[in-house]
């Protein structure tokens, strides 16, 4: 069974940093494309950063330049470092396997997320 646990969320000023960490089990880690999304309140999930098998990464367009996604598979742990956080960037924050070229999860079950406030 799939489990992801994520943490390192919390409150923030804007321009402030936060790393996110999600540890996995029950699926050989280093065989899958993870990523990250984010759920804001009211809106649909969408997908935020991932880093391929290969550790090739990529990001939506509105956090390239500011998040940086990252894995350590010894580890089964998968890292979203956040830098200049907006306002806009306040949401819950879950980890995935993903399908590249659909920007879509892998997996139907989530973990509980890790909450992203950032205030103005």
């Amino acid at each position: 069974q799939v489990q992801l646990v994520e943490s390192g969320g919390g409150l923030v000023q804007a321009g402030g940093s936060l790393r996110l960490s999600c540890a996995a089990s029950g699926l050989t880690f280093s065989a899958y494309d993870m990523g990250w999304f984010r759920q804001a309140l009211g809106q649909e999930r969408e997908f935020v950063a991932c880093a391929r098998r290969s550790s090739i990464t990529y990001y939506a367009d509105s956090v390239k330049g500011r998040f940086t996604i990252s894995r350590d598979n010894a580890k089964d742990t998968l890292y979203l470092e956040m830098n200049s956080l907006k306002p806009e960037d306040t949401a819950v924050y879950y980890c995935n396997a993903v399908d590249i070229h659909t920007k879509r999860s892998t997996f139907h079950s989530w973990g509980q997320g890790t909450q992203v406030t950032v205030s103005s």
